[in-house]
């Protein structure tokens, strides 16, 4: 092909590196051919998984680390739908990404071609937009649109659908490719800043609940001298996790529902009051006072009315807060949020000293914390085993902590993991994972070995779907209790099989060595801990029904 033309896959790459994109993820199909041809032109590394939903979770995991746009690449049909679940996800985290996905050519539109469905209509209800690539020579602008989308106000996922056609057609190759889209801070009003001064001021146990916003926003260091200005106790949420450290004596976690039901003032960042928060009713404090600060204006007075409630950046925000608020301190609250979380501390920490045989969950997160240090990326994904493990681990910096987010998607720790991994070649990248969990994408440490990734997988492993079985059996019984059982499965031979490294651990005692060991070999590994299915009712910590 003569050099003044390009084809339609070699425009999506370009797009993809003009706007910084570094890895492509994807599971190949005939329909997107031409884009993979493209990525070889622009050094943008493609990574092919087993399944597109593990893509589209790649994706997700490389905008949160990232703080850019996520891309995963899939074919027509099953290869779209296949990556729903991903996309879903992501939307709810508030993660920026867009699917790329192959279709039918539209000469044929409405024939009945080969994997044909109706896929941007389908997208609509869970992305931020939806839409066909009907051009070639369109391609550029249309890409850029999908990154100003997925990066305003709330992120999200862009689904972006491609015609066979569209991507294989010539055109006079364009001189110049969009700018890389940046978006702006919104400044907040200086009214609402003023009303948020007056609401602090007149407080005597306000609290701040830092959430994914203050991740996207960067806004950690405004939040760490906002709370040292002022000895406001902070809990974090979701992204927020690490935003302040949670070594820092203002940080707290367990003592998280005392605190709303005491506090007079609530300053809430870039975080729904979803059930996370109990909706922002129960475990809240009646006649509290609520400040919101958002990127998404549907969030505003949701499930609770806001004394000031306003769209802004959260940095500016805090800085905002941090400089007009100077002489104003709460040491006492903070004292007793503090007395609040030692007694919980001191509690949880009985649970993680337990020497049971199987392991108990919090003697298990006990042990991975030893581990853990602050260039380690942890990944939770399961039930119970990442819920004692959100209790304990000690999560130190932005972006060193991931999960789901509100879907409480399953799965996507081999896929976050992987990207990662590959991201940050000189981190340990430790994957804390269900049985359940591994089961949906554990077929994906078949990828991390063909790339040679030492992620490692430690899999707490109580032979069932614990979150729901616990819960089940005090309703029905044990007798009664179906569909909620598994086998006790060597998830470290399967990882083996695949050609990784795996041990099987049955003391508590032996996991950190375990681990050391797995992160010592230099390519993947599971390590499998047998777990006491009734662990997390032993402790009384055992997680309800979400209702």
């Amino acid at each position: 092909m003569p050099s003044q033309f390009a084809h339609g896959g070699e425009l999506v790459a370009r797009s993809l590196a003009a706007q910084g994109v570094s890895t492509l993820y994807t599971l190949c199909g005939g329909h997107v051919a031409p884009i993979y041809d493209g990525c070889l032109n622009h050094n943008i590394a493609v990574i092919d998984f087993r399944h597109e939903q593990a893509a589209a979770h790649a994706a997700d995991a490389y905008a949160r680390l990232t703080r850019n746009v996520g891309v995963a690449l899939v074919t027509a049909g099953p290869g779209v739908t296949d990556a729903v679940t991903g996309v879903a996800n992501a939307y709810q985290a508030r993660s920026p990404m867009i699917l790329l996905g192959g279709a039918a050519p539209l000469k044929t539109k409405g024939m009945g071609a080969l994997q044909e469905m109706p896929q941007v209509e389908m997208f609509r209800t869970f992305t931020k937009a939806s839409f066909t690539i009907e051009r070639t020579e369109d391609i550029p602008e249309r890409m850029a649109e999908a990154y100003r989308h997925a990066l305003s106000g709330r992120p999200g996922p862009v689904f972006v659908e491609l015609p066979f056609d569209v991507l294989f057609n010539a055109v006079d190759a364009p001189e110049q490719m969009p700018d890389r889209v940046t978006v702006a801070p919104v400044e907040p009003p200086v009214s609402a800043v003023q009303a948020m001064f007056d609401l602090l001021r007149a407080a005597e146990r306000p609290l701040i609940i830092a959430g994914t916003q203050v991740y996207w926003d960067d806004a950690g260091e405004a939040l760490r001298e906002l709370t040292e200005a002022t000895a406001m106790p902070v809990f974090t949420n979701g992204a927020g996790r690490g935003a302040l450290s949670m070594a820092h004596p203002h940080c707290f976690k367990a003592a998280r529902s005392k605190a709303l039901r005491a506090a007079d003032v609530v300053l809430l960042i870039g975080t729904p009051l979803d059930f996370r928060l109990k909706y922002g009713r129960d475990d809240w404090n009646p006649d509290s006072k609520l400040i919101q600060i958002e990127n998404d204006a549907a969030e505003l007075n949701h499930n609770r009315l806001a004394e000031v409630a306003v769209v802004a950046d959260a940095r500016l925000v805090l800085e905002a807060l941090a400089e007009g608020l100077q002489g104003v301190r709460f040491e006492p609250w903070l004292a007793q949020v503090a007395e609040w979380e030692r007694a919980r501390n001191e509690k949880q920490a009985a649970w993680e000293r337990l020497d049971d045989v199987p392991v108990n969950h919090f003697r298990f997160a006990a042990e991975v914390q030893r581990l853990v240090d602050e260039n380690t990326i942890v990944i939770g994904d399961g039930g119970d085993i990442v819920s004692a493990c959100a209790k304990v681990l000690t999560v130190t910096r932005a972006g060193q902590w991931l999960d789901p987010g509100p879907l409480g998607c399953l799965g996507v720790g081999a896929p976050f993991a992987i990207a990662a991994q590959h991201l940050y070649p000189e981190r340990r990248v430790l994957i804390v994972s269900g049985d359940g969990s591994f089961g949906l994408n554990g077929f994906e440490f078949d990828t991390a070995v063909r790339f040679g990734l030492p992620i490692v997988a430690i899999v707490g492993n109580d032979a069932g779907w614990g979150q729901i079985r616990g819960p089940q059996v005090q309703m029905v019984g044990a007798e009664r209790a179906i569909a909620t059982s598994l086998a006790p499965t060597r998830y470290d031979k399967v990882v083996e099989a695949l050609g990784g490294y795996g041990e099987l651990v049955t003391m508590p005692g032996d996991i950190v060595p375990a681990l050391e060991r797995a992160f010592a070999v230099g390519k993947p590994a599971c390590v499998n801990v047998m777990l006491d299915p009734g662990g997390m009712g032993k402790t009384g910590a055992s997680s309800p029904y979400i209702v």
